[in-house]
């Protein structure tokens, strides 16, 4: 099945750390945006976002391996091996540093990469995320999130979600927290889903969501120890401040905050150009200090 796209994009495949991940690019010139998904999503997420990105930056978003296009995850895979495959792609595309960009689960493992390889990242940006042991893990509360322990477990998605896939996406997972549902249509739900169908398609969610579980303590130990140096935004949906609070510690003296009216958890969807009017002045602000 041939993946979605859009044309402001050029599709990439290339084999690093053991794996082969597919990558889109747009834009000529001005500093490098890397934007990395969350869950259920893949690049597509950022569809919408991407050409007002590329009308003055270099934009790069990847799927994550055991996501869309990318191979499927390995066992033993974590929030620790993604991070190395965002540096490995920052150092093959020579762009570091890249203004870092995550979403939704990818937050933990994006925060990971700028903690140990401060040379790939000038600025993060957090959308819709948080940290283990600064509040992600209370979504593990099956009244919150109750996928959370079901794609945490190994094999457990796979045989409660195989051939479920589109009425998940559709009836239990964006409807719920999206205020504009009008904004994810059939053709995206039919896109994420596309890398869940294949053998193997549910080894991604696996890998993050049981890192995200298993890895507080090592989180809040990497927060004491590394906390982010470069200028930090922390992008909320309407009416929450769910991800300024959690990044809080792990970016003292260095975090802005905003939130995007009327939107839920999938800004990138919901609002686009919102989402990129506010990384546009966040990121601005940033190149005109270096």
């Amino acid at each position: 099945m041939t993946p979605s796209t859009i044309p402001e994009v050029a599709h990439h495949h290339v084999h690093l750390s053991g794996t082969r991940l597919h990558y889109v690019s747009a834009g000529d010139e001005g500093s490098p945006i890397l934007l990395v998904h969350g869950w259920p999503e893949t690049w597509w997420t950022f569809h919408k976002v991407i050409p007002a990105l590329a009308k003055s930056h270099r934009v790069f978003a990847v799927d994550l391996r055991g996501f869309g296009a990318s191979d499927i995850a390995k066992p033993g895979d974590s929030s620790t091996t993604m991070a190395d495959d965002l540096h490995a792609l920052i150092s093959h595309l020579g762009l570091g540093p890249v203004h870092l960009a995550a979403q939704d689960f990818s937050g933990p493992l994006a925060f990971r990469l700028a903690a140990t390889h401060p040379q790939d990242v000038q600025s993060f940006i957090a959308v819709e995320t948080g940290l283990p042991g600064f509040g992600l893990e209370i979504l593990a509360n099956p009244l919150i999130a109750w996928y959370f322990g079901t794609l945490a477990k190994p094999g457990a998605a796979e045989c409660f979600f195989k051939g479920r896939e589109t009425e998940l996406l559709t009836e239990f997972i964006f409807a719920p927290p999206t205020t504009t549902t009008a904004a994810i249509g059939a053709a995206d739900i039919a896109e994420f889903i596309r890398g869940y169908a294949r053998p193997g398609g549910w080894t991604g969610a696996q890998s993050i969501y049981s890192s995200n579980l298993r890895e507080v303590e090592e989180y809040k130990a990497l927060v004491a120890a590394r906390p982010l140096t470069v200028p930090t935004l922390a992008i909320d949906q309407n009416g929450s401040s769910f991800t300024a609070q959690s990044f809080a510690a792990a970016a003292p003296g260095q975090l802005k905050t905003c939130t995007i009216a009327n939107t839920g958890h999938y800004i990138a969807l919901e609002a686009p150009l919102a989402l990129a009017a506010a990384m546009l002045e966040f990121i601005g602000a940033v190149d005109q200090t270096h």
